[in-house]
């Protein structure tokens, strides 16, 4: 999910085009290309908002995304369903970009409704069975140990604990076998052919759909306009480097995708101006990143200590949701530069972990 505080220093300003005046109403669809149209769903978090987008599939509706599950979502779907009760055609199967609540929390409800199959990359399906196998669970030892390294206090590792779980009371059961949706794969839907293309980062395996006939790429959380890719490291891989994934899945988008493409997004508008937007999220990062790199080479960090080098607000160690994305993302900014040999990270006494620049330049990374 998205919703992290905004970087430090604000980010270049690239040149987008909005192309539609407002979003469509509750209960309502609004056509963006021809057979593809906008639905937009509130969501019970910061960031309150989510898009979906249903594709003419011929005899039915293909709809990417499904919104999280909420008593106010599933009223929503019935009013959409009476709304549009002249178009007699059914859904005809559902896409999901990812595994995160917002995209695939209602997955399991549309597909058992009107009896059709779920498509979904394996690692977004195979992981999200795995966290929401976590419901009603008691927290890890593993994953404390994680935020105890982090810096956490007893405090917000008490908390943590008493919410640990919590994933999958916002996911309806999923279907037991889906459609694997593979990178670079064409699929044909309704009269037109959509190529899947992967990126990574934000989510294992995230799924994007790109029709060139209609200069359309459904982007999901890949990239969005006015904010950028909640990147995060999570306690059950806490070694990895996603950072790294996810800028190289920008310049992969980069190159796959044309500039003038139209872009829906899954939070904000659709947009134009998809290459410009690349570039702004990258030197955005690039600059957060040497903020990052000039704090630890002034003293040792722990992850919770580099927030003001990396977000433009403070978080309270008492919002615990808060506290655990921006650590997470803290992690995959310093997990980047470890890759890269650009810092050392060496654990206290007390088992937490402090993060200082390098001492030798000469053996950094590209």
């Amino acid at each position: 999910m998205d919703g992290l505080p905004d970087v430090a220093e604000a980010l270049p300003k690239p040149r987008l085009d909005y192309p539609f005046a407002a979003p469509p109403e509750r209960g309502r669809t609004l056509e963006v290309a021809p057979g593809v149209r906008w639905i937009r769903l509130p969501l019970p978090f910061a960031l309150n908002h989510i898009n979906l987008w249903a594709i003419d599939d011929g005899a039915g509706w293909a709809l990417v995304d499904t919104g999280t599950r909420t008593e106010e979502t599933v009223a929503i779907w019935r009013e959409l369903f009476v709304n549009h009760a002249d178009d007699k055609r059914p859904l005809s199967r559902v896409f999901v970009t990812h595994m995160h609540p917002d995209h695939v929390g209602l997955a399991g409800w549309l597909t058992r409704k009107f009896g059709i199959r779920l498509w979904m990359s394996r690692l977004e399906y195979l992981s999200c069975r795995a966290m929401v196998s976590d419901t009603g669970r008691e927290a890890p030892a593993d994953a404390i140990a994680f935020y105890r390294r982090a810096g956490w206090s007893a405090e917000a590792i008490e908390a943590y604990m008493a919410r640990f779980g919590n994933f999958g009371k916002l996911i309806h059961t999923l279907p037991d076998s889906y459609r694997r949706l593979s990178d670079r794969e064409e699929i044909t839907i309704g009269a037109r052919r959509w190529r899947v293309i992967m990126g990574n980062g934000h989510s294992p395996e995230h799924a994007c759909l790109h029709c060139a006939e209609l200069g359309l790429l459904i982007s999901g959380d890949q990239v969005l306009p006015r904010i950028s890719s909640n990147v995060s490291v999570y306690p059950i891989e806490p070694d990895a480097n996603p950072m790294q994934q996810w800028l190289d899945s920008l310049a992969m988008l980069r190159i796959e995708v044309p500039a003038d493409t139209l872009v829906l997004p899954s939070h904000n508008e659709p947009f134009r101006g998809l290459h410009d937007r690349i570039a702004a999220l990258e030197t955005g990062q690039q600059r957060a990143l040497d903020r990052l790199r000039r704090t630890l080479a002034q003293a040792p960090r722990r992850a919770i200590d580099v927030f003001g080098a990396l977000f433009a607000r403070s978080v309270d160690p008492g919002n615990v949701p808060l506290l655990g994305m921006a650590t997470g993302e803290s992690i995959a900014c310093l997990n980047y530069l470890l890759a890269r040999g650009e810092v050392v990270r060496e654990a206290d006494a007390q088992g937490v972990d402090w993060y200082r620049a390098h001492p030798d330049p000469s053996l950094h990374a590209g």
